[in-house]
């Protein structure tokens, strides 16, 4: 998970360097999104094929290979190649997706929220260790930021230490054969789209105005990069502190009520960061903004197994990774030209009708869950 807070504290002030143009600043963030969408499908596909932990080693490989790579690009100054080699990153944070779903298939169902959300617990070391080892290796070499991706390698190497000693989930072999339902009539039942449009809203979203705000607050207002480094923390912080109490929300709310009190601190987050450019309001709006994707994002975690049968899971997970990760994607390529074009209030208001109809959607289908339960 550090690959992404490294990306998201450092890409855009990369690219600013590199860029031919300071519109495409955050074009290297919106990359990694871009990478991780494409990978999305053929990662799911890989794990269906080959398991999950030799699936998990490869990429692993494959991603300290990366790092280095990106490095050299950095020291050359080239924002093309920088670019590329942040696109091939998206394989590592598919791959860093598949976890929450290697966890959820290892224990009994009325444990499946308790562990989708300790997996993304990890999210709370990668808010200290994304950030820190960018700015441990900033002037590591004579290129600034050329160190940071070496530093990111040594840690893909300890995880895959770590990865040796993994086992894959034991799957009911007749469950995993069994006829499988087309997707069109999967597609069919409410809970699969109310699922995965809330972990899309969660993550289009979070990454709209998470991959601005380094652009906003160090570019364009001038604070400091401690500051902007600060606040980008406490935002990927309160994406996953929750983790640690997840369940228990759920147990005590129910997953609507979660994701409704998701999509109301984005409101708050919103209001917040529209009063004014000050450090404590991009603060307390990032932090209200972390919060509302861990609810939303845990939300439709838990919910979609509930559209599919054991057989079916490989072809449902990689349509949800792809539908969620293609629409970050959109939000965060879009992010940058419009915060230097329209403005950071401008840029704000554009996600309201998106949490309007999110929360229409979850209230008009609550009462039929409910009423089906009953």
């Amino acid at each position: 998970m550090s690959v992404n807070s490294t990306v998201v504290f450092v890409g855009g002030l990369v690219g600013k360097d590199l860029a031919p143009s300071e519109k495409l600043s955050t074009l290297p963030v919106a990359m990694l999104v871009v990478g991780t969408a494409c990978a999305s499908i053929p990662v799911t596909l890989l794990m269906r094929k080959v398991g999950r932990k030799l699936s998990f080693i490869s990429i692993l490989i494959f991603s300290i290979a990366i790092a280095i790579t990106t490095a050299v690009f950095v020291y050359k100054g080239s924002f093309i190649g920088f670019c590329t080699s942040i696109f091939f990153f998206g394989v590592t944070s598919a791959c860093a997706m598949q976890f929450r779903f290697a966890a959820m298939e290892s224990v009994t169902t009325d444990l499946i929220p308790k562990a989708a959300s300790s997996v993304l617990i990890g999210g709370i070391a990668a808010a200290f260790l994304g950030p820190e080892i960018a700015l441990i290796g900033k002037d590591t070499f004579s290129i600034p930021y050329t160190g940071s991706f070496i530093l990111l390698a040594f840690l893909f190497l300890l995880c895959l230490i770590i990865l040796i000693f993994f086992q894959n989930p034991a799957v009911d072999h007749s469950s995993k054969d069994a006829p499988q339902r087309a997707l069109k009539e999967i597609a069919q039942q409410p809970v699969f789209w109310v699922a995965i449009l809330s972990a899309t809203v969660g993550y289009a979203v979070m990454s709209f105005i998470m991959t601005a705000t380094p652009v906003s607050m160090h570019v364009i207002d001038g604070h400091s990069l401690e500051n902007t480094k600060w606040v980008i923390q406490s935002h990927i912080l309160a994406m996953f502190v929750p983790s640690l109490i997840a369940a228990l929300i759920i147990s005590k709310l129910g997953t609507t009520r979660m994701m409704i009190t998701g999509l109301g601190a984005y409101i708050l987050c919103i209001g917040i960061a529209y009063m004014g450019h000050h450090i404590g309001n991009y603060w307390v709006s990032l932090v209200l903004l972390g919060i509302g994707w861990n609810f939303l994002f845990i939300g439709g975690t838990t919910l979609l197994p509930q559209s599919y049968q054991p057989s079916e899971r490989f072809k449902v997970q990689a349509v949800n990774e792809f539908v969620v990760f293609g629409s970050q994607a959109i939000a965060s390529l879009s992010a940058g030209w419009i915060v230097f074009t329209l403005g950071w209030e401008r840029m704000l208001l554009f996600t309201l009708p998106i949490i309007f109809m999110q929360l229409i959607i979850i209230v008009k289908w609550a009462p039929k869950r409910n009423a089906a339960i009953g």
